[in-house]
């Protein structure tokens, strides 16, 4: 019994402080039923402008992967992928305007997608965090990044895609779900909020493993 509740114990710390976290505010004052009925029409034009920043509109809706938050990211966040992957192989250095400007696009795709799964109501802002909490802690590449390892890392998070990919479908359901939960009772189901909350963290902590190249620790595969 204690070994179970160490591991758990450990387990949760290694989700609490990795160098990628997301937190959303669980909305206890309700959510706007004519909002959330025509949310479809309503998040177009923001849509649109986020489509426009990570270059992915016209391509797959913004890159973010299954069903958007945190599930995603994307190969061309801002075009400095491959650039960061050779700036660590040869250079060992990951210039700061270059983490600044994925720490933004990261969290404006958050908000946008926060609101597109009726996670809050309140229109996403190109600026202010809001309500959605996402912080990425900024590496120093000669000391905490592998000159190689951005090489076969996608190798690697193989294993958490395929988990991210299956949970992608009763999160979704979830979604639809809480859409009907909201139009009849203005409130989105604790449950089902904090499982979808939770697989954007999941998302979140892969991509900042696998494209952002912010941390080489492995990802925990957890919720929380």
């Amino acid at each position: 019994m204690s070994d179970m509740s160490d591991s758990q114990a450990m387990t949760s710390g290694m989700s609490h402080d990795y160098p990628a976290r997301l937190d959303i505010d669980y909305p206890e004052e309700g959510l706007s039923r004519i909002k959330t009925l025509f949310r479809i029409v309503l998040i177009i034009p923001i849509f649109i402008l986020a489509g426009l920043v990570t270059g992915q509109v016209g391509v797959n809706g913004l890159g973010n992967g299954p069903i958007g938050g945190n599930l995603w990211l994307w190969l061309t966040v801002s075009g400095l992928f491959l650039p960061t992957v050779l700036m660590i192989l040869f250079r060992q250095k990951y210039p700061r305007w270059w983490f600044d400007w994925n720490l933004e696009v990261t969290r404006f795709s958050t908000r946008v997608w926060a609101y597109m799964l009726l996670l809050r109501e309140e229109y996403p802002s190109t600026e202010e965090q809001q309500a959605i909490h996402l912080e990425l802690d900024y590496p120093d590449a000669a000391r905490d990044l592998n000159r190689g390892l951005p090489i076969v890392k996608w190798i690697l998070a193989i294993p958490h895609y395929i988990s991210i990919i299956i949970l992608s479908i009763p999160a979704l359901l979830s979604v639809i779900v809480a859409w009907f939960a909201i139009i009849f009772t203005g409130r989105y189901p604790r449950t089902l909020f904090d499982f979808v909350v939770g697989l954007n963290r999941w998302s979140l902590r892969v991509s900042a493993y696998m494209w952002l190249l912010t941390t080489d620790r492995y990802p925990p595969f957890s919720l929380k």
